[in-house]
């Protein structure tokens, strides 16, 4: 355990708790996947490809880490965890409150255009995504992050003069 938090720079035992989340939310992938690729193949081969998916998303994933960290400028390795668990969070969450917003606005497939209702759904989920990511930032502790992170997007799409 000592190597362990050494590895990821953790200081309090509180800091443990993302190293498992992100274990879990690997393992909740993993298995997810492994039932969207076999989803009527026997137990045996769902848990072995699950195994075998875990091991390939945790190599993706400290391969991401090591590229991402010079980049990110955290203070502990971590908090890289933090981040990329707002991101899952955040994305997932996303397409969950967008359809019932659609819903709360009026728009359904049913009233409106395809295309249209598509493009909608859209750009409503992508400002709820930005709405999101700060809310979950500050859940996960990351608030300063995804604030710095949200302003620069926001810069790059041609908002730079409202956050000046």
């Amino acid at each position: 355990m000592k190597k362990f938090k050494e590895r990821w720079q953790i200081q309090h035992n509180w800091q443990l708790l993302f190293p498992f989340l992100g274990m879990l939310a690997l393992i909740y992938s993993s298995i997810k996947l492994s039932l969207v690729i076999l989803n009527d193949a026997h137990k045996a081969f769902i848990l072995l490809s699950s195994i075998i998916i875990y091991f390939l998303l945790l190599k993706f994933f400290l391969f991401l880490f090591k590229k991402l960290e010079n980049k990110w400028k955290v203070t502990y390795k971590w908090e890289m965890i933090s981040i990329f668990l707002v991101f899952a969070t955040t994305g997932s969450s996303s397409v969950f409150v967008g359809r019932p917003v659609m819903k709360w606005i009026g728009i359904t497939k049913e009233n409106l255009n395809l295309v249209l209702y598509w493009a909608l759904y859209i750009i409503i989920g992508l400002i709820l995504y930005q709405v999101l990511l700060v809310f979950f930032g500050w859940v996960f502790g990351q608030f300063t992050f995804f604030w710095n992170f949200e302003k620069k997007m926001l810069r790059r799409i041609g908002f730079k003069r409202f956050l000046d």
